[in-house]
């Protein structure tokens, strides 16, 4: 007997596994990927497909439930066949990867669990009202709250009171638990997206791409740049006390930060370019903080693969890689290659188009405070970058001296001498030290250092210094030099009246450069215009700063 009953706990399992509703949908010419309830919430599948192959996948997954159920219950024992619902369960939510491949959809099996629940009344392994009882709730919750993932666990919660109060065998108690702990592991991002403000309600209009003319979908990786924005996260913000008290260490948080996957953080709305058309942005975190990008680039690269990925799922038809995502995997090549189903672009073209755009500006306003720019020294910092070398070879021609700063001393002598060439008239001298930097009238800085690089004792009185560092080159103190200035570069404030749940630090309504060049590659549909690699075409960047124009974004100056 208990050789049979495993084997038919083993047949549940299998048979909650079978893909009836993926296979159903694949043979349509769908592509079940992008149906994943566990991304885009229980309407998903009928807004992409329409009702009657929604509804028929839908059966399919209730149909597998109930005749688990009756087949567990074949043995007449009762337990077994309650346990047969969270092998049925499980089954569905983690079937072996050779029935759909290497990557199976990740539902949250709700058609499932009614099929179980049903099987369940109609075997006579659960009284009537214990199996109404979690349906009632799952309705009360999804209709007053509207989150279909809250609701099903709720109406789970409710199933496992109702069978701890029968007079029934423990198995079958912790069988009941055992489904609301392995719902609450899947929902755990639902959950997440819940405490964050960013999990669509039922009936809400969530956008997928290519489904409206009016309305474009993108998504923009971001990550945290220290502990600080890590607790900003509703998220994680339980966790702050715990470190502060000394119950979890740092370096626990980053060991758990280096474990997660990307997920849905926040969200840009209200964006609307001149012509009316809208763009939503998702924003995707997995919580990498900076020096893990340089001590551990794989997985840097694993994870925004991953990213590009959910953006996918998600309805995005572009994905940007902001921070320090934007040097990954070869500044994002292998990200698009591992991902070709969406555009992957870093940004670099309309960064280096808002810093072009914004030089003429600068010198301008230098000039009418006195200064003589013919006679003035210019450092670029990051000088070995594609973005501060634009620079460089922008203002060489207008100063009287170029100190060119990086990291390469052989590679800024190739790029010196060709801006020697250019601009016969200016001294151009390289260097790797920041102390020569104090002779600088101008400063112009974009660097990818995950730390401020130019301090006080780099900075000269009276210095201007245009920052296009993300996050910042210039540490906090240099403010405090008499009669600098400090310009941020490379912000961009959208058309439209942008919101987000989400603080991104440049300021309000603005978004990086990085961030603008994703929405108008989604706006214009320009997909070939993206930026990846290290080289950034001249012809893109004016592109970008043409678009910019039209569709109403404005760079901050």
């Amino acid at each position: 007997m208990l050789f049979l009953s495993a084997l038919l706990l083993v047949v549940a399992f299998l048979v909650g596994s079978l893909p009836l509703g993926h296979w159903l949908l694949a043979r349509a010419g769908v592509s079940t990927r992008l149906n994943s309830a566990h991304n885009l919430g229980v309407e998903n599948v009928l807004r992409r497909v329409g009702p009657r192959l929604a509804l028929s996948s839908a059966a399919l997954d209730a149909l597998k439930g109930v005749v688990a159920i009756l087949m567990a219950s074949s043995l007449g024992l009762q337990e077994v066949t309650i346990m047969a619902a969270l092998a049925t369960y499980l089954g569905h939510l983690n079937p072996p990867k050779f029935l759909y491949g290497a990557t199976p959809p990740r539902g949250r099996g709700n058609l499932v669990l009614l099929g179980v629940l049903a099987g369940l009344v109609v075997t006579g392994a659960l009284p009537f009202w214990a199996g109404l009882l979690p349906v009632l709730v799952y309705a009360a919750v999804a209709g007053y709250w509207g989150f279909i993932s809250a609701a099903t666990l709720a109406g789970l919660a409710a199933l496992t009171l109702a069978v701890a109060a029968l007079h029934i065998g423990p198995a079958a108690k912790l069988t009941t638990l055992g489904l609301l702990v392995a719902a609450g592991w899947r929902f755990k991002e639902n959950v997440g997206r819940m405490l964050d403000g960013t999990e669509p309600r039922v009936g809400e209009d969530v956008p997928l791409a290519g489904k409206r003319d009016d309305v474009v979908v993108a998504a923009f990786m971001i990550h945290p740049m220290n502990l600080h924005d890590f607790w900003s996260a509703q998220r994680f913000a339980w966790l702050k006390p715990l470190v502060e008290r000394g119950l979890v260490s740092e370096k626990m948080v980053r060991q758990m930060a280096d474990e997660m996957r990307p997920m849905k953080v926040g969200e840009l709305r209200g964006i609307r370019t001149a012509q009316g058309k809208e763009i939503r942005c998702y924003l995707l975190s997995a919580p990498l903080l900076p020096d893990r990008f340089r001590d551990d680039p794989e997985l840097a690269t694993k994870r925004a693969i991953e990213g590009a990925r959910l953006a996918h799922e998600l309805g995005a038809e572009v994905v940007g890689l902001g921070a320090f995502w934007s040097v990954v995997g070869n500044k994002g090549v292998d990200v698009q290659a591992a991902v070709p189903e969406i555009t992957v672009t870093n940004g670099g073209a309309y960064t280096s188009g808002t810093i072009k755009a914004a030089i003429p500006g600068i010198l301008k306003h230098f000039e009418s405070a006195g200064r003589d720019l013919k006679r003035a020294t210019a450092g670029i910092v990051g000088a070995n970058g594609v973005v501060a070398f634009g620079i460089a070879r922008t203002i060489a021609p207008q100063v009287g001296k170029v100190i060119m700063i990086g990291r390469d001393l052989e590679k800024l002598e190739r790029s010196a001498n060709t801006l020697r060439r250019a601009a016969k008239e200016t001294e151009i001298v390289t260097t790797t030290s920041y102390d020569t930097l104090n002779e600088a009238d101008l400063i112009f800085s974009a660097t990818s250092d995950p730390n401020p690089v130019i301090f006080p004792q780099h900075v000269k009185q009276g210095a201007w210094i245009f920052d296009e560092g993300r996050p910042a080159d210039v540490d906090e103190s240099v403010s405090k030099v008499p009669d600098v200035r400090i310009i941020p570069g490379g912000l961009v404030r959208p058309p439209g009246s942008m919101t987000t749940n989400i603080d991104l630090q440049f300021g309000q309504g603005n978004v990086p450069a990085c961030l603008a060049e994703t929405l108008i590659i989604a706006a214009t549909g320009e997909h070939e215009r993206k930026s990846l690699g290290p080289q950034t075409l001249t012809e893109n960047i004016n592109f970008f700063v043409d678009e910019a124009q039209k569709l109403g974004f404005e760079v901050v100056d």
